[in-house]
């Protein structure tokens, strides 16, 4: 795997971290696992098995969404069939745009609809879990948006689908790895969001910060060139990982 491509994943993880900690999802993490369960935190705490099975139902779903969306976006990016140099400095513009939305500096109106599915009732049992996911990924786009977008964008560069759904599936595994932590440890959860509550407008200010810094990269051509640094400063028993 090239510096670049490893370093992509890298921020893809990144990005799915944060969206996991974004002021939209953070706060209603126990909502839907109280929804695609069906269970109160109390019978959470005594069938963490059930849990997590659900949870991993619906992780998949909204890795199915994601997944698919990013090979959309890679295949639109080679449709258009501009200069790879061209696309990518085209996509750091819009990266960049994002993180300054992120930051508060400007308005993206068409960003900021409620484009959340109220679902009634949770159909269809397990297979409900998974079509949850995939509601919450099409729907969920006030806070994860503008860093999914930015996700998109660098997959909207790549020159093989593989590596697009590949990007996609990476940030799908850093919203999904927190999800399932959480949904283990539900009753730990509450005690730790306590505490951490107060950090989730840095949380956003961190997303955008990210967003602007590989906007940059991508716009001036230096990715690849940082990518080859880390890599530099990488342990061997890592990069032989990658």
């Amino acid at each position: 795997m090239s510096d670049s491509a490893s370093l992509g994943l890298f921020v893809a993880f990144a990005a799915g971290v944060l969206s996991f900690l974004s002021p939209c999802v953070l706060p209603l993490v126990p909502s839907y696992l109280g929804f695609v369960t069906g269970m109160s935190i109390e019978e959470m705490s005594s069938r963490r098995r059930v849990v997590m099975v659900h949870s991993t139902l619906f992780v998949l779903g909204f890795s199915i969404v994601f997944i698919l969306v990013g090979l959309s976006a890679t295949a639109l990016g080679r449709a258009l069939n501009f200069n790879s140099v061209w696309l990518a400095r085209i996509g750091g513009v819009l990266i960049i745009l994002f993180g300054i939305y992120l930051l508060g500096v400007v308005r993206i109106p068409w960003l900021e609809r409620d484009q959340r599915l109220h679902l009634e009732n949770k159909p269809l049992g397990y297979l409900g879990s998974v079509v949850v996911g995939m509601a919450f990924a099409a729907g969920w786009t006030p806070c994860i948006g503008p860093v999914l977008g930015g996700i998109l964008t660098m997959a909207s560069t790549q020159q093989d689908l593989s590596r697009g759904a590949l990007l996609l599936a990476v940030y799908s595994a850093g919203l999904a790895v927190p999800f399932l932590v959480t949904a283990w440890a539900v009753e730990s959860f509450f005690e730790w969001f306590k505490s951490f509550r107060r950090y989730l407008p840095f949380v956003q200010k961190a997303s955008g910060g990210l967003l602007i810094v590989v906007g940059v990269l991508l716009l001036s051509g230096q990715f690849t060139r940082m990518a080859t640094w880390l890599q530099l400063l990488t342990p061997d028993f890592l990069r032989n990982l990658l």
